[in-house]
């Protein structure tokens, strides 16, 4: 069975993700949802250089809970959400998710997308 290997879930607001992410790091995150104790993933993402930042950017949005955990670097941040994509297939993901602008030569683990 596929897991994301994040942190929560927590509740999607602006002081819990104060509370919770304490350093500026890249990183991966899910939104959704919990019902009987089961987090259901509608999104997956990643921040590049930072985490909360990036989750503060999403507030206002449909989503109650979140999931998180801190990356090494952007490329392995980039890695996780594709795997996180394939794993999961979030209902809000409308496309693969892309590489950032100055790292044409990376691949996606899972699939050959980027090969083409």
């Amino acid at each position: 069975m596929a897991n994301l290997n994040m942190n929560g879930p927590y509740r999607f607001d602006k002081e819990t993700i104060n509370d919770v992410i304490t350093r500026t790091s890249a990183g991966n995150y899910a939104l959704g949802y919990v019902d009987n104790s089961t987090f259901y993933v509608l999104y997956v993402g990643r921040a590049d250089s930072d985490v909360k930042e990036r989750l503060l950017q999403h507030l206002g949005e449909k989503y109650t809970e979140f999931k998180f955990s801190y990356a090494t670097s952007p490329k392995s941040a980039f890695e996780k959400e594709c795997q996180n994509y394939h794993d999961f297939n979030p209902r809000d993901n409308k496309i693969h998710p892309d590489r950032p602008s100055n790292s044409k030569d990376w691949k996606c683990p899972v699939c050959d997308i980027f090969d083409k």
